[in-house]
C-alpha cells in the first residue's frame, strides 16, 4: 500500500531512539499519521515543524498499519510564524484545532485549500484574525456544525440582525430576541461578511464560534475539551483592543 501527496504538517513526536511519528494533513487523504525514520536527525528535524507544507510518500503493508512517511520539504512558515507572538499563537491554534476535530483519512479539500490560504498570511498581523475567523467558521460548516446567518430565526427577516441563537446556530434580530437577548450569542457584521471588521467585531465573533467548537462540535467527539492553544490565541488577540 503506497500513496504520493502534499500536505500540512500537524503534529511531530519522537519514536523511539531516531524516529518520529508525524501527523500531516493531506490534500487527498486527510488527517494522516505515520512514521519518519531518522525522523529526529539533523537533516529531517527542521523539516517537521508545525504548518509546514511538505510533500508525503507514504508506505504500509496493509492499509490499516500506521505506515512510514519520506517527506521533502516544499515550503517552511517557520519564519512567519516567528515574527510575532499572534502569528506563533494563531499558527498553533490552527494545526491543534485541525488535530482535534478532524477525523483520521477523511479527505476535506474545501477546508485543506482554506487552511493552506491561512498559513500563508501568517505574520500579517492586521488581516490574519479575520482570515481566521472565517476559517473557524468554514471549519464548523465542513464538519457539519454550520452557522446559518442569512435570516431571523424567529422572524424571518433578513435585516437587524445582531444575535445568533446558541442552541441552533440561526441568527436573531433585535426584534426577535426580545427578553432572551441576553441569552444569545453576538453577531458582528464581519461574521456575515459585511463591513470593515474592526478588533472589537472580530472579537466578537471569535466568542461565537468558540461557543460552537466548545459546546457543539467538541461533545460530539467525545469528552476532550478544545485545545488550549485556540484559547491562547484568542487572549493574544483580546489584548490589542
Amino acid at each position: 500500500m503506497d500513496w504520493r501527496d502534499h500536505g500540512i504538517l500537524l503534529t511531530s513526536r519522537r519514536h523511539g531512539e531516531t524516529a518520529a511519528i508525524i501527523e500531516v494533513f493531506t490534500e487527498g487523504h486527510g488527517r494522516h499519521a505515520g512514521v519518519v525514520r531518522g525522523g529526529t536527525s539533523r537533516k529531517i528535524a527542521p523539516i517537521l515543524q508545525p504548518g509546514a507544507q511538505i510533500d508525503v510518500l507514504w508506505r504500509a503493508r496493509l492499509e490499516e498499519h500506521l505506515g512510514t512517511f519520506q517527506v521533502e520539504p516544499l515550503r517552511s512558515r517557520a519564519a512567519a510564524a516567528f515574527s510575532g507572538r499572534m502569528a506563533l499563537a494563531g499558527l498553533n491554534a490552527s494545526v491543534a484545532l485541525l488535530s482535534f476535530c478532524l477525523p483520521e483519512r477523511e479527505p476535506h479539500p474545501a477546508i485543506y485549500k482554506q487552511t493552506e490560504q491561512l498559513l500563508d498570511l501568517l505574520g500579517q498581523d492586521e488581516i490574519w484574525p479575520l482570515a481566521y475567523l472565517r476559517w473557524e467558521l468554514a471549519l464548523l460548516e465542513e464538519l457539519g456544525f454550520g452557522l446559518d446567518l442569512s435570516a431571523c430565526a424567529v422572524t424571518g427577516a433578513a435585516d437587524g440582525l445582531v444575535y445568533v441563537s446558541p442552541k441552533t446556530g440561526r441568527a436573531v434580530s433585535a426584534d426577535g430576541a426580545g427578553e432572551w437577548a441576553d441569552k444569545l450569542l453576538p453577531l458582528p457584521p464581519c461574521l456575515r461578511g459585511e463591513g470593515q471588521a474592526p478588533d472589537a467585531e472580530i472579537a466578537a465573533g471569535l466568542k461565537t464560534t468558540g461557543n460552537f467548537l466548545e459546546h457543539h462540535l467538541a461533545p460530539s467527539l467525545g469528552h476532550n475539551p478544545l485545545p488550549d492553544a485556540r484559547a491562547r490565541f484568542v487572549d493574544q488577540f483580546t489584548r490589542r483592543l
